[in-house]
């Protein structure tokens, strides 16, 4: 136990735990190795003996440290990529460095990168992507971060998080519903969706716009054929399989995002099966890539890199009551990959 008057040590978590130090060290950082019961019996042990607020108070008073820690879901996708060049870009004029982390779209996993974070003292945590249909790991996370924040650390979000902290909101559902409307305009009713599996709020908003444009045309979102699957390239290769082999009549395919919409078009090319003559493709994000393809993809664009601009200029800025909003609006691109329904 400490002695009266000292300073705590991690040693005396560990003990007053039943752990080893290595334990201790390795549940309060987030890692793997301990079970989620003794982890949580750690982490308790910590909050009651104050030992958590000390750590994060000697590097965060006053916004000492200078990193800023960025969670992604992938780090190859070009939505991140662009969301973290933006960024990079206000670190660099504040003079602060990113270190970034991959989640793989897995929230346990999430919630350990979170915690790392915070054991490592970095100033500022920024989440980029998809919130999560977990109410138990968000309220894990939404704890660990008030924590975090109370203490003088920073919070932002891109996307639709339960976490109570600043948000960059992309116009998902709005984007979505544009979606749906250009194909129907063109003609298609035989529309199938290549969707991402694990309750991502980015996927649930995105059908609910599509839905609605539907709903606007006699139609339901039910009626379709929804396939879910990565929400990569090689999803998007595998949800088109699928929707050649089971649904044939096909005449439109939504891809959730561009990444799963290039999947889809390699695929379609392979079967020899025309884009836009026989089947048209829609992506959403608008990647850099996106106008390069060949057919180019028309797609929903979003604001990527000043979507990470504006995630950490809004927590660089003095933490308000009540959690900041900042939209980001939307575009529907229109390209080569959509046409007439056949």
């Amino acid at each position: 136990m400490p002695k009266p008057g000292g300073r705590l040590r991690l040693v005396d978590v560990a003990e007053r735990a039943g752990v080893s130090l290595a334990t201790a060290s390795r549940a309060l950082a987030g890692r793997d190795g301990v079970s989620p019961a003794v982890a949580d019996r750690v982490r308790q042990v910590s909050r009651e003996l104050g030992y958590v607020a000390n750590p994060y108070a000697r590097t965060l008073a006053g916004g000492v440290s200078s990193t800023v820690g960025l969670v992604v879901h992938q780090v190859d996708d070009p939505y991140f990529s662009e969301i973290a060049g933006g960024v990079i870009q206000v670190a660099d004029e504040q003079g602060l460095l990113v270190q970034i982390c991959h989640s793989g779209r897995d929230p346990e996993h999430e919630l350990r990168q979170l915690r790392h974070l915070i054991f490592q003292r970095v100033g500022i945590i920024l989440i980029a992507g998809s919130g999560y249909d977990d109410a138990r790991v968000q309220a894990e996370a939404r704890r660990e971060l008030a924590a975090y924040q109370s203490l003088g650390g920073r919070v932002a979000v891109i996307g639709r998080h339960p976490l109570g902290v600043d948000a960059v909101l992309p116009d998902n559902e709005a984007g979505g519903r544009a979606l749906g409307e250009h194909l129907l305009a063109l003609g298609h009713r035989r529309i199938a969706v290549a969707a991402a599996t694990g309750g991502l709020t980015t996927v649930i908003d995105r059908l609910a716009g599509v839905a609605a444009a539907l709903r606007r045309h006699g139609l339901a979102l039910d009626e379709l054929p929804i396939v879910h699957t990565d929400f990569t390239r090689d999803g998007g290769r595998i949800a088109a399989e699928r929707i050649l082999r089971e649904h044939p009549d096909t005449t439109a395919i939504v891809a959730l995002n561009d990444s799963m919409a290039i999947g889809v078009l390699s695929t379609l090319r392979a079967h020899r099966v025309g884009v836009p003559d026989r089947i048209s493709v829609v992506g959403f994000n608008d990647v850099s890539v996106a106008a390069d393809l060949a057919p180019g993809l028309t797609t929903v664009r979003l604001p990527m890199t000043d979507m990470g601009r504006m995630a950490l200029e809004l927590a660089l800025k003095a933490r308000s009551k009540r959690p900041r909003r900042r939209p980001t609006g939307h575009a529907l691109v229109i390209r080569d990959s959509t046409g007439p329904a056949p």
